[in-house]
């Protein structure tokens, strides 16, 4: 992994730890300096901070004592309970932990060799698609001798205080992480790909089909070493911090540490009317404070189950600030959950393996329309073509798809004003299964998917697409606004993702001598009616082969039917217009195909451009005697290239 790391800033850790040994002292951190312009750009603390490193504050400091555990941790001063619920979320697995603080034990204190301490940290993030490693000083911000910011229960250890001053260091300063997100935090910690989920706009907590499904996700997602965070929005009822009847906060960050369906035994099966129980169990990051419903600490639910039968069902509590509430209650009380999810790409996975292709680009601006790509949204009927462009194919019947489209992150420009995340989201088309150029015009394209559109960092989508050729554009809301991009896609099998860049074939030499296109048509064959029956229960197997020039391309098979819906297009770019576009059906047999007739169109310019509907005939030209059946077509060509 280590080949594939940046080093921020430059900083070698290996190289300056050396020389700090070597030299005696230990490591002031010169690009993020003990100062009050790594703490604040705004507001200033409203009492004297002073830097201290850990040995100032107690005896024998280590990055950890007894392990990294989700229980750890505590906010500070700063509005950053999104990070603490990140950080408690980590703490969970192992193995993504280790990726944020490598080499662990290496970096830990050793009281029997104190001349190889140099007061140098390193921790790693997965920053816009790569990761980073960001290199600190030991020296922690704190007033009256007590750390201010996040820091552990154990007053003798580090790891998140670090963490944190390495993540602020990423930032700008510690103010920058205000009000930040934990989606974020836990794709920064994990390379994973959120999502967040409005719990009250999804009427989850009515809605109990939804609240299942919801609950089998995260359910798998936890298995399967995701990280899950809630939190209850602020509104004008309730302000941020705030305490609701039932002893939640509002605009709190909460850390999900399990996620359970338990099947009760006859004796709880009687008590709770209930054969199954679905659990969810929270972390509170201020470890204090829990939810005073049912199933809490002291409720009346927890009388009727013996210690063993916890025990035996996984209704454990580890810490305080830790508390268990029933999955019903969960979705009534909380207002957004964001998830995490660590997509397996590995081939080596008893678990589904995804087919992961990544792509940067940017959304720049520009007067001409060929080079502006900074088109706004779908409603921008005049730019939205203007965006990037990316097309992939979905090779099987039906595919589950992930799309995470992330800006770049703004943290860094709060200093100037400029923190906030814009606006973003993306579309997929449908497209012609041939199409190799940029779309300028919707015409038979299908719009087949629309992600949110939200002023976070990333958006995600799910969705379900059958097989063809697509386009996606991802776009900013408004037009013209500038900034870069990471989209990620997730299939079943290989996509071929690639960005379109071309508007239209290329002028080479060989078009000297072999000819240019002189015309663009595009074909969409809705559907074919009233076919000859082909086989003893009177239906047949057709599928369409659409020819142009030296070209052909051929529709699905649709079994057992004399009316098959195609939905199939298509796109030539003609070298000889007065060449005409010819549409066949044939039926689909196991040794020899049966030609079902054919329609011939001229495919000029001046065709309607109406959806038509076409008899069927035999070989030959236009007199050519009528076949059982027609099709049902729409037809576009323009000689302008640049028209569709």
């Amino acid at each position: 992994m280590s080949s594939l790391v940046q080093l921020f800033r430059d900083q070698k850790y290996h190289e300056l730890k050396g020389q700090c040994i070597q030299q005696g002292r230990l490591f002031e951190d010169p690009e993020f300096p003990a100062s009050d312009e790594s703490l604040f750009y705004q507001s200033a603390p409203s009492r004297k901070v002073e830097w201290k490193r850990p040995k100032d504050l107690c005896e024998d400091p280590r990055l950890s004592v007894n392990g990294i555990s989700s229980h750890d941790l505590h906010q500070g001063k700063v509005g950053n309970c999104w990070f603490v619920a990140a950080c408690s979320c980590l703490a969970l697995r192992k193995t993504l932990w280790q990726q944020v603080i490598p080499d662990f034990n290496e970096q830990e204190w050793d009281p029997k060799n104190p001349e190889k301490y140099a007061g140098i940290f390193r921790f790693r993030f997965w920053c816009f698609g790569e990761w980073t490693e960001v290199v600190v000083d030991d020296l922690l911000p704190t007033v009256n001798g007590e750390l201010i910011y996040c820091h552990s229960n154990m007053k003798n250890e580090f790891w998140s205080a670090l963490l944190e001053k390495a993540y602020a260091k990423l930032a700008g300063s510690y103010e920058a992480l205000d009000g930040g997100s934990a989606a974020d935090a836990l794709v920064d910690f994990t390379g994973a790909v959120a999502e967040s989920i409005d719990l009250v706009q999804g009427k989850y907590g009515e809605v109990i089909s939804e609240q299942m499904k919801l609950f089998e996700d995260l359910l798998k997602v936890h298995k399967r070493g995701g990280l899950i965070s809630c939190y209850i929005a602020a509104s004008n009822e309730h302000s941020n911090e705030a305490e609701t009847d039932l002893g939640l906060i509002i605009g709190h960050a909460y850390s999900v540490t399990a996620v359970r369906k338990l099947r009760l035994g006859e004796r709880l099966t009687f008590s709770f009317k209930a054969e199954k129980l679905f659990m969810i169990r929270l972390r509170n990051p201020w470890g204090k404070r829990e939810w005073n419903g049912a199933w809490s600490d002291n409720s009346e639910e927890w009388k009727k189950v013996s210690k063993s039968e916890r025990k035996s069902l996984g209704l454990t509590l580890e810490n305080d600030g830790e508390f268990w509430m029933t999955f019903e209650d969960w979705c009534k009380n909380f207002t957004d959950v964001d998830i995490c999810r660590v997509v397996n790409t590995s081939y080596f996975s008893i678990h589904k393996t995804w087919e992961k292709k990544m792509m940067r680009g940017a959304w720049a601006k520009n007067s001409e329309a060929l080079l502006n790509c900074s088109g706004g949204c779908f409603d921008n009927k005049e730019t939205f073509l203007q965006n990037p462009q990316y097309i992939f194919d979905v090779k099987k019947t039906e595919d589950k798809v992930l799309i995470s489209l992330q800006q770049e992150d703004h943290r860094k420009h709060k200093k100037e004003g400029k923190g906030d995340n814009i606006p973003i989201g993306f579309e997929i088309l449908k497209v012609e299964d041939n199409r190799s150029y940029r779309l300028h015009k919707l015409t038979v394209q299908e719009r087949v998917a629309t992600s949110p559109y939200i002023n976070t960092r990333a958006v995600f989508l799910k969705t379900v697409l059958k097989q063809g050729r697509y386009v996606l554009i991802p776009t900013t809301y408004h037009p013209g606004i500038t900034t870069k991009f990471l989209l990620r896609l997730f299939t079943d099998v290989p996509s071929k993702l690639r960005e379109l860049t071309a508007d239209k074939p290329k002028m080479t030499c060989w078009s000297l001598l072999c000819g240019y296109p002189r015309r663009v048509t595009q074909i969409k064959i809705h559907s074919a009616e009233g076919l000859q029956k082909q086989d003893r229960s009177g239906g047949a197997d057709p599928y369409v082969l659409i020819k142009c020039e030296d070209q052909t391309m051929r529709s699905l098979v649709q079994h057992d039917v004399t009316s098959a819906v195609f939905d199939t297009q298509v796109i030539f770019y003609r070298k000889n217009p007065d060449s005409p576009v010819i549409i066949q059906v044939w039926n689909s047999n196991i040794l020899c195909d049966r030609f079902l007739g054919q329609a011939v169109l001229a495919a000029s310019p001046s065709d309607p451009r109406e959806q038509q509907t076409l008899q069927l005939r035999g070989r030959g030209g236009g007199e050519a005697a009528e076949m059982p059946g027609h099709i049902t077509v729409k037809v576009f060509s323009s000689d302008d290239l640049l028209e569709l």
